[in-house]
């Protein structure tokens, strides 16, 4: 897998989030962090590079995972500023995006809600970038609306792994809170933690080296954390979009995201750590095989999230992609 020569943007580990705002698509309210030009200053002392003029019709558009948010992306997305301007999206029930009522949270909702912002919201086709279950919801709609997708870009992406390990977890309760009736005891106990806790909890999970994760973005994550306490739709989110994830994982056929892989035709990228507790790096290279335009790149002391813990390597991998594809390459 080639990586980009061309130079990227400086990598501040000291900023803050982007600038962010709500964007309307059907009922939803929307909070999206958006990447601006100029150089100028984000919310919360963010700054990212100008966006050249010759570069303003790209578009990248990122979408995290399970108990995620937009903040995911805060360093990809302002090593790519110069490259493309950036959408950054709290999907419903996640970060600052409220659901409507009935909102059932399966991948192809998310997946439906990700297709309508595009088509309002953006000059698609786009750079097209998830991670984990937003990998998953990235992938139904590059199969299912190609036409809104440029390039896909899957960190992690949250395919089926029916032999899960619990010892791959940071907290082996985390492997039982989801089950209808064993895991009443263990959602009261995770309930219980502290925004501090729950933080430290998915730092542990999520990163192989969990000692290399800024200490300001930590606070920065306390904070959100302590934040979604006060909404009483947050649990039921994370809740229902893991049983959602589940659900897919066992459906069989045309529903199944091993028959969906195929259909995608986007020039792909797949990039998965050879630590990842969530989604086991051995369901990498069958992602990439199913693909028909996709390729693997492995990152090695890597964990779940790739685009935090190794963002100039993926920054220069997706910027390769997209080089190599305008020059017919891919």
């Amino acid at each position: 897998m080639p990586l980009s020569t061309t130079p990227l943007a400086d990598l501040d580990r000291t900023s803050g989030p982007w600038p962010g705002e709500t964007r309307r698509v059907g009922e939803l309210e929307l909070y999206v962090r958006r990447t601006v030009g100029g150089g100028a200053g984000g919310a919360d002392g963010a700054v990212v590079s100008p966006v050249s003029p010759a570069d303003q019709s790209a578009t990248v558009v990122y979408v995290h995972g399970l108990g995620g948010s937009s903040t995911n992306w805060t360093d990809l997305g302002a090593l790519l500023a110069g490259h493309a301007s950036g959408h950054a999206l709290d999907l419903p029930g996640f970060g600052f995006s409220e659901p409507i009522d009935g909102f059932p949270f399966s991948l192809a909702a998310h997946a439906g809600v990700l297709a309508d912002y595009l088509s309002e919201h953006t000059d698609a086709p786009v750079h097209l970038v998830g991670n984990s279950m937003g990998g998953a919801i990235s992938m139904l709609v590059a199969a299912h609306r190609p036409e809104l997708v440029r390039t896909l870009t899957l960190v992690s992406p949250a395919v089926p792994d029916l032999r899960p390990d619990p010892r791959r977890l940071s907290d082996p309760r985390l492997a039982l809170a989801y089950l209808p009736v064993l895991g009443k005891r263990a959602r009261r106990q995770l309930a219980a933690m502290t925004p501090r806790q729950r933080a430290e909890q998915v730092i542990r999970l999520c990163f192989a080296d969990p000692s290399a994760f800024p200490a300001h973005r930590f606070d920065e994550l306390v904070e959100e954390h302590g934040a979604r306490v006060a909404y009483d739709w947050a649990e039921r989110a994370m809740s229902r979009s893991t049983l959602e994830i589940f659900r897919t994982w066992f459906t069989r056929g045309t529903g199944s995201l091993w028959s969906v892989a195929p259909r995608i035709g986007a020039p792909t990228l797949v990039v998965w750590g050879t630590q990842d507790r969530v989604i086991s790096v051995r369901r990498a290279p069958r992602t990439a095989r199913l693909i028909p335009r996709a390729r693997l790149l492995v990152l090695p002391r890597t964990g779940h999230v790739a685009q935090m813990e190794r963002p100039t390597t993926v920054a220069r991998a997706m910027l390769g992609m997209w080089e190599s594809v305008e020059a017919g390459h891919w």
